[in-house]
C-alpha cells in the first residue's frame, strides 16, 4: 500500500523559509509533484521532479524562490521554500505517479496523494 506523508509546514513571517518533506512508503515513483490549495481556490501546481532528479519544473509564481529535490535512497522529496510571501499561504500536497516519466503540472497527472500540510505566511 502506498503512503505519502508530508511534514515541515508551519507558520512563518514573510521573507522567511520552510522546507517541506514528502516521504513515500511502499515503492518508488517516476515523478513527484507538489501542489497547493488556498481556501476558496482550486488546487494549483507548484513544482515537479523526475525520478533521477535531473528534471524539474516550477510554476512561474515560485520560480527562483522554491527548489524541489529528492533523495531516492530515502524515498523522500523536499521542497525548499525561500522568500515566502503571504500569497504562498495554502495547504501543500505531495503527489506521486508511476505511469509516466515526463513531468506533469496537472493534478490528474498523479495517482497518489499525501494528506497535506498547512503553510501560513504572515505579513
Amino acid at each position: 500500500q502506498v503512503h505519502l506523508v508530508e511534514s515541515g509546514g508551519g507558520l512563518v513571517q514573510a521573507g522567511g523559509s520552510l522546507r517541506l518533506s514528502c516521504a513515500a512508503s511502499g515503492r518508488s515513483f517516476s515523478r513527484y509533484g507538489m501542489f497547493r490549495q488556498a481556501p476558496g481556490k482550486e488546487r494549483e501546481f507548484v513544482a515537479a521532479i523526475s525520478w533521477s532528479g535531473g528534471s524539474t519544473y516550477y510554476a512561474d509564481s515560485v520560480k527562483g524562490r522554491f527548489t524541489i529535490s529528492r533523495d531516492n535512497a530515502k524515498n523522500t522529496v523536499y521542497l525548499q521554500m525561500n522568500s515566502l510571501k503571504p500569497e504562498d499561504t495554502a495547504v501543500y500536497y505531495c503527489a506521486a505517479d508511476d505511469r509516466y516519466s515526463s513531468l506533469s503540472n496537472t493534478p490528474r497527472g498523479y495517482r497518489y496523494w499525501g494528506q497535506g500540510t498547512q503553510v501560513t505566511v504572515s505579513s
